[in-house]
């Protein structure tokens, strides 16, 4: 593949500072979940809350991941989310945890994040996975093909044909070379025009070894799913660094993970919230999607003995319980896989659970600023 380039900040836009006594800088990962009783116009406003007070307490970043045919995941559409978030943040910077490139042409991802670019000069992430984000059936239906695998096979071409046109540089006989993507390098180049120079940076998002290689050999910035992969996420992290190569963007590996944590006032109530979570993971797993459930439903629910199983081994990778618990629960995980940032994903029923986790956390490191 060839270079890739970043912005001029040379990656400042990458790195985060850490704020307060966190160990690394904290951002969140924002699924948009609609609980039962619930509906998207909530979920989506939750999402600006959650945007709003993390952006006043020092919160590095805010993500949305692409799903599809989730009834309980409002995040379909992360470029339109985004671009929603921008208008009610200032700051804090913005991206995808992530775009999945295998469901989209890469000129239209180009032009949807080069008009956030736009939309919020300086604050777009562009992350990026090659998995559907859905079942097989669906992704189906998005790309218009039942050969998913290719979609797969092809992401270091379908990467580097993004990164093509966010540069605007295909070569000279290249059959894209008179294609442009807009808004974007192009409109600096035409008579009397005038274009920042930032592009967003490009992420690799991943759950195995993939794209660990991936984004190190190419010297880029990479995001593990520790949330729902972690019996991988030290070997991935370990690959990452094994195989980055400087490049013009990152001089070193710079690595955050999702992290699954949720604090509440007490940990019975801790315990409580993520219970929705794991049984809306047990009927996802079940094909069984659904809204997320309440917490007095979760509580009423009788679990199978497999069920149960699995609900203890997810809960186990969920740090939860009272501000100092998850607190510390944080710095451990931050110890022993030493990533270079954590991004928080509080799942359960309700956007008045998450809004209070996001601010304990926050008060627990001693962050900047209030709600």
């Amino acid at each position: 593949m060839d270079e890739i380039r970043g912005d001029e900040t040379g990656g400042d836009g990458i790195r985060g500072t850490a704020a307060g006594t966190a160990p690394v800088p904290l951002s969140v990962l924002d699924l948009v979940t609609v609980g039962q009783g619930r509906t998207a116009t909530q979920a989506l406003r939750t999402g600006v809350e959650i945007a709003k007070l993390t952006e006043s307490r020092g919160f590095h970043r805010y993500w949305v991941a692409e799903h599809h045919s989730m009834p309980g995941v409002a995040s379909s559409s992360p470029a339109v989310i985004l671009a929603h978030i921008a208008a009610h943040t200032e700051r804090i910077r913005l991206g995808s945890g992530g775009v999945m490139l295998p469901n989209h042409a890469p000129l239209v991802i180009a032009e949807q994040f080069g008009t956030l670019e736009a939309m919020a000069p300086g604050r777009i992430d562009l992350g990026l996975g090659r998995a559907p984000g859905t079942d097989g059936a669906t992704a189906a239906a998005l790309r218009r093909s039942d050969r998913l695998n290719e979609g797969a096979d092809d992401f270091p071409q379908q990467l580097s044909e993004l990164i093509r046109f966010l540069d605007d540089d295909f070569p000279d006989g290249h059959p894209y070379a008179r294609i442009h993507a807009v808004p974007g390098p192009v409109q600096a180049t035409a008579p009397g025009g005038v274009q920042s120079a930032h592009r967003p940076p490009v992420w690799l998002l991943g759950s195995s070894g993939f794209s660990a290689r991936l984004a190190g050999t190419l010297g880029l910035p990479f995001a593990f799913a520790h949330h729902f992969s972690a019996q991988n996420t030290i070997p991935a992290l370990d690959l990452y660094r094994e195989s980055f190569r400087p490049s013009a963007v990152l001089d070193a590996p710079y690595a955050l993970i999702g992290v699954s944590a949720l604090a509440a006032d007490e940990e019975r109530e801790a315990r409580r919230q993520v219970l929705t979570g794991a049984l809306s993971m047990v009927r996802l797993r079940t094909g069984r999607p659904g809204l997320i459930p309440s917490p007095e439903e979760a509580a009423a629910y009788e679990f199978s003995p497999m069920e149960r199983e699995f609900v203890d081994g997810w809960l186990a990778n969920v740090i939860h319980g009272t501000a100092d618990e998850v607190r510390t629960g944080l710095d451990d995980l931050a110890k022993r896989t030493g990533a270079d940032e954590l991004m928080i994903t509080a799942n359960a029923h309700g956007g008045e659970a998450r809004l209070r986790s996001y601010e304990l956390i926050a008060d627990a490191y001693g962050l900047p600023g209030t709600a």
